[in-house]
């Protein structure tokens, strides 16, 4: 399975980012997806989740603010990020919930003033 992350970079507190996330190897539609984020010295944590039937759920930390969603057609889970906070910083990577595979290269967002 292939994981290609995309989207992230550098914005100002309260900015907003879209990152995606392009999936192959796999028949998407039937997993579970999740965007994690491994901020500098830390483990990596799941932030949010979709089910194959859309439901979704949130870190306590990131509820309100981010959305995640997807795109069976595209194979494609997106992330869409607003209200960013400095502690939003890390890299984020995406998997099926878990997670179940290997890791592709993340995508860095960094929010600075």
């Amino acid at each position: 399975v292939q994981l290609v992350e995309s989207g992230g970079g550098l914005v100002q507190p309260g900015g907003s980012l879209k990152l995606s996330c392009a999936v192959s190897g796999t028949a998407f539609s039937i997993w579970a997806m999740g965007w994690y984020r491994q901020a500098s010295g830390m483990q990596r944590e799941l932030v949010a989740h979709i089910r194959e039937d859309g439901g979704t759920d949130y870190t306590a930390s990131v509820k309100g603010r981010f959305s995640i969603s997807r795109d069976n057609a595209k194979n494609t889970v997106y992330l869409q990020m607003n209200s960013l906070k400095f502690e939003d910083t890390g890299v984020y990577y995406c998997n099926g919930l878990g997670p179940l595979w290997g890791w592709g290269q993340g995508t860095q967002v960094t929010v600075s003033s």
